[in-house]
């Protein structure tokens, strides 16, 4: 079973996403304004994507009364 959440935050798969949108779009003869434009698009996705996920796993490893937000000492 393919992990999707893994999959979603590699760097790897969004530079094959990039390549073979790339790819695509040469073949159909798209403007060379308009595969600079969907690179840079697929690019900003991916960054957020793995951003997001990465975040997730570090709240995640978190220990509960690690609050990042707490104000104060524990009395």
């Amino acid at each position: 079973m393919i992990n999707w959440k893994q999959k979603l935050a590699s760097r790897k798969f969004w530079a094959l996403v990039g390549g073979l949108a790339t790819s695509a779009l040469v073949l159909i003869g798209a403007g060379e304004d308009t595969i600079v434009k969907v690179a840079g698009l697929i690019t900003a996705a991916g960054t957020v994507v793995a951003y997001i996920f990465g975040e997730a796993h570090v709240d995640a490893s978190r220990p509960p009364d690690d609050d990042p937000f707490k104000i104060g000492g524990s009395n």
